[in-house]
């Protein structure tokens, strides 16, 4: 996000590239199953590749795709066999096992890859328990709060969120993607059969997304890299497209396992 006047000659790309991906996902979504489980495994071990590749870029060829692989296929695994504490463990096996593959940085590689590994969990287990209105409600909550952000960060201007580390990013955007998910949590209430409780979770998970992308800017700037990749001609890698979902998806992971999700369905009505 920018000052006013800002440029929006990338509005084009992003609209392209976003409308190519949202095609492909809104049919997996609707697959659900076993076709959902699989692309989002996969998409997974992509943004693990680029993760690799960019904290330990001198590493021979292989090794990244090595790590993608590797994590796509425990990560879908562990998913069709596993479940509850045993599946949580396997996948923080998982990522103990995959971070230790790093010469440096181990840490932070360990805490992207968590973030990776169990949002995909969380993506998985919102389709296949809650169903795939949950999940629209999630992309709409984080590209609503995404496109918010990038127009009133444009237009309205203001101080930066966090200049050293995303110097594009305003107050005034992060507000308006809060706003937005305020109102697409308000929206879904009757759909999704929810209580009132379902906007306050609507605003956590903006937070959740928008956190995440603050998280890749930091990586890329660690790494001293623009793109995480170059996957999507012209726009970057997987990680630039996914990182405020992955984070959103995390998030409402951590609230299924605290039982809000549930809650926020069990109370519509009933007035607890």
């Amino acid at each position: 996000m920018s000052a006013p006047g800002g440029s929006f000659g990338d509005l084009r790309d992003r609209t392209l590239s976003g409308l190519a991906m949202a095609v492909l996902g809104i049919g997996a979504v609707w697959a659900g199953g076993l076709v959902f489980t699989v692309l989002v495994c996969a998409l997974c071990g992509v943004m693990v590749w680029e993760l690799a590749r960019m904290l330990d870029r001198d590493a021979p060829f292989g090794k990244a795709e090595a790590s993608g692989f590797s994590a796509a296929v425990a990560l879908l695994v562990f998913t069709l066999q596993l479940s509850g504490g045993w599946l949580l463990g396997a996948v923080a096996l998982a990522v103990a096992l995959l971070a230790w593959r790093f010469p440096r940085d181990r840490w932070l590689a360990a805490a992207y890859l968590a973030l990776i590994l169990f949002a995909g969990l969380g993506l998985i287990a919102l389709r296949g328990v809650y169903g795939w209105d949950w999940v629209l409600w999630l992309v709409l909550i984080v590209i609503g709060s995404d496109v918010a952000g990038y127009f009133a960060g444009r237009i309205m201007g203001g101080p930066k969120l966090w200049p050293r580390v995303s110097p594009k990013k305003t107050w005034s955007g992060t507000v308006a993607g809060w706003v937005v998910a305020v109102g697409i949590g308000w929206g879904f209430m009757g759909v999704l059969g929810a209580s009132a409780g379902l906007i306050a979770l609507s605003v956590l998970v903006a937070m959740a997304g928008q956190a995440g992308d603050i998280a890749e800017s930091a990586i890329k700037r660690h790494a001293g890299v623009k793109d995480s990749s170059n996957l999507i001609p012209g726009h970057g890698g997987f990680m630039d497209r996914f990182d405020a979902m992955i984070a959103a998806a995390l998030m409402v992971l951590v609230l299924t396992e605290l039982g809000l999700m549930g809650l926020v369905i069990d109370c519509h009505g009933t007035g607890c």
